[in-house]
């Protein structure tokens, strides 16, 4: 019955292999389960603790809101994207919208709520996947490229590789602490792994250097992790859920704050939610080689629909706007062709709102190593890419480059459209790029010229 219902054989997969893949996108994005809560409740901060939303609740609302739209997403759309509330989209809603502009917790995920009917409604009126087919096909492959960037980037930070640095922003990593010798050790065991052709090595790399992290925890009496739970056994394997934030949420923000400054806010939103799905869905359909000659993947117009509702979704549930995640790469590179893969990935998080204890175990140095791979596996489609044309090939290194070092998809997209735009236009060659593109393009603009409009006109 799996196998007809998600056509394996047609994709060329079998069930071991989507729900080998199924556990490994969850493992890969399992941070989430503890990471949005510390966002939504600042990180335990006890100065804002009056302000933040119980980390319990948070816990529960986000493993729900993913499970369930991971689950609609296979069964809809088949396709091996799973989704999660968005890592920068929470930071906005809590220190920008909480902290920074004063609105409720409800009225703040009211925000998110709307943003995300806009977006549906462009879905439904065919506009998103109208702006997706005006892309041209270079700066397509470039967003593809910049995404595996960013994953190799974070994949780096997260094993301890790379850190910050007053003096040169970002520097080598120190190599005296066990974490990174985790790390270490989970890239050497999945390299090799994936070269002599082991199916499942991306999951295996990730149980093989959690159970070494856990031997060292102990070895060290429990003091290697900061976080007490990571790489210890769990003295309990299930929880209670915590429902009482679901549901929670109104649309008072405009009344609150004015229209123009409610208006601006969504539009920053939606902006950024709409563009980092887009450049997700191109990304993980490359890597799977879903998309066809032009660039576009078939059944699109579901995966964006899915996606618009999930925004509603994470909001209604106090959760964030829920998102594609560039994490299913991770899934999709150990064979998930399927929305079997996602269908496991819900059920695992499903599981996750009783078995937190049991998630919480998996120290992020031991996916680490599958982002960065990964993150290596989406460069192959560098190559294609038409150098010989500035045109093309400038705009589309601006994806690429500031994509990982602004830590935002969607920055990456608009310094690319903004440029490709701007020296076509300029160089006598208008009439070859859309009128999308032109449309996009001044949004992008707009949008990153808002601080500077804030300032000049204060509102």
């Amino acid at each position: 019955m799996l196998k007809e219902y998600f056509k394996l054989d047609q994709l060329g997969t079998d069930v071991r292999t989507e729900v080998l893949a199924g556990f490994t996108t969850f493992l890969t994005m399992s941070y989430i389960i503890f990471v949005n809560p510390l966002f939504l409740s600042f990180f335990g901060d006890p100065a804002l603790k009056a302000k933040a939303l119980p980390f319990s609740a948070s816990l529960t609302a986000t493993c729900l809101s993913t499970a369930i739209m991971c689950i609609i997403m296979g069964l809809w759309t088949n396709y091996p994207f799973a989704l999660a509330p968005g890592m920068g989209l929470n930071a906005i809603v809590s220190y920008q919208m909480v902290l920074g502009l004063g609105l409720s917790w409800p009225s703040a995920m009211g925000v998110i709520v709307l943003e995300g009917i806009i977006i549906t409604i462009l879905v439904i009126t065919g506009f998103r996947e109208a702006v997706m087919n005006s892309i041209p096909l270079s700066l397509k492959r470039s967003i593809s490229v910049g995404i595996g960037l960013f994953i190799a980037f974070i994949g780096l930070v997260q094993a301890g590789f790379v850190q910050k640095s007053e003096t040169t922003l970002v520097t080598l990593g120190r190599f005296d602490n066990l974490p990174v010798v985790v790390a270490i050790f989970g890239l050497i065991l999945t390299a090799i792994l994936i070269k002599i052709k082991v199916k499942g090595a991306l999951l295996i790399g990730i149980l093989g250097s959690t159970g070494l992290a856990i031997v060292i925890n102990y070895a060290s009496d429990l003091t290697v992790f900061a976080d007490p739970n990571i790489a210890k056994l769990p003295q309990t394997f299930l929880s209670m859920p915590d429902f009482s934030t679901i549901g929670r949420f109104d649309f008072q923000a405009i009344s609150k704050l004015g229209v123009v400054t409610a208006t601006v806010l969504v539009f920053s939103v939606m902006l950024s939610d709409f563009f980092d799905t887009l450049g997700t869905v191109i990304g993980l359909g490359s890597e799977a080689k879903f998309l066809d000659q032009r660039g576009g993947l078939p059944r699109i117009n579901r995966v964006l629909l899915v996606d618009s509702l999930a925004a509603v979704a994470g909001g209604a549930s106090s959760a964030s706007s829920v998102t594609t995640y560039i994490e299913s790469a991770a899934g999709i590179s150990a064979g998930g062709r399927s929305g079997l893969t996602t269908v496991v990935v819900g059920i695992l998080f499903l599981l996750a709102i009783f078995l937190s204890p049991i998630a919480g175990v998996v120290p992020k140095e031991a996916t680490a190593p599958a982002l960065i791979i990964v993150g290596f596996l989406m460069l192959s489609i560098v190559k294609e890419l038409p150098f010989e044309k500035f045109d093309e090939a400038f705009p589309a290194f601006l994806i690429m480059i500031v994509m990982p070092l602004t830590y935002s998809i969607s920055n990456g997209i608009g310094f690319g459209f903004i440029t490709f735009t701007l020296i076509k236009l300029l160089s006598g060659k208008g009439r070859e790029v859309h009128w999308l593109m032109y449309l996009v393009s001044f949004a992008f603009a707009v949008d990153f010229a808002i601080p500077a409009l804030k300032s000049l006109f204060g509102f």
